[in-house]
């Protein structure tokens, strides 16, 4: 008699209306939150500022023997951060979400206090549950730091080393190296998307005047729109092919 009182109460309340089969589980949940907390570390990285070094190489001129590694750090304690736009895609097990901030003052990742004079800030974050689908999401975060090198290289600068040894009118050995240690701010992503084979791609752009105006110091460049675009790949066929030599 209590089991069946049980199962009226439930009935009621709509909760067998369903198969059990169907109950939803928290793959989905999961993976939306996960997608927002990427989008808000998009926000920070653009507002707060981003670390990032980088160190290329490329030895005899052999495209094989390029070598490069990218890092990336931010920390920041914020509020403000409101998310909207947020899609999934049930069938691949991939969200969406979209970060947006409006912001006045703000003490920025070198201790710096910023005017962001009521700007508004958005950025994009996408995430997953399920392993075999993080390819195309971690390879456009690998083409988003690439844009971030490049941005860091064409404003703050870079250094280079090159040494080449010739003998007897022959190239015996040649080697250059570059380095970049630099803290972006401002970077605003215009377009992203992926290739025919699935590799990444992340256009990125800074304007030198807004820059110029909540920095406090005169970014000076010949355009007045900085606009990169990083690349990331899904799968390391490099390291394949340098090991088969």
């Amino acid at each position: 008699m209590l089991i069946k009182k049980i199962l009226v109460v439930f009935l009621t309340a709509g909760f067998l209306a369903s198969p059990i089969s169907a109950l939803a589980g928290n793959k989905k949940i999961m993976t939306i939150r996960a997608a927002k907390v990427l989008a808000e570390r998009g926000i920070v990285e653009s507002i707060y500022g981003l670390k990032i070094r980088s160190t290329e190489s490329v030895q005899d001129m052999i495209a094989a023997g390029f070598q490069g590694k990218t890092e990336s750090k931010t920390k920041a304690e914020i509020r403000g951060i409101k998310i909207s736009d947020v899609v999934y895609d049930r069938e691949r097990d991939i969200a969406k979400a979209t970060a947006t901030i409006t912001l006045n003052k703000f003490t920025g990742i070198d201790g710096n206090e910023l005017d962001f004079h009521g700007k508004t800030f958005t950025r994009v974050g996408f995430a997953t549950s399920t392993p075999a689908m993080a390819g195309p999401l971690q390879a456009l975060r690998a083409a988003e730091l690439d844009a971030y090198k490049q941005l860091a290289k064409r404003i703050v600068g870079f250094t280079l080393e090159s040494q080449t040894t010739v003998e007897n009118y022959i190239m015996k050995s040649d080697m250059v190296k570059s380095k970049v240690l630099a803290t972006i701010y401002l970077a605003r992503v215009t377009d992203y998307g992926w290739d025919d084979a699935g590799d990444a791609y992340v256009k990125m752009g800074i304007d030198t005047d807004e820059v110029s105006e909540i920095l406090g110091q005169k970014i000076i460049d010949v355009d007045k729109v900085i606009e990169v675009e990083g690349q990331g790949a899904q799968s390391d066929d490099y390291s394949k092919a340098k090991g088969g030599q």
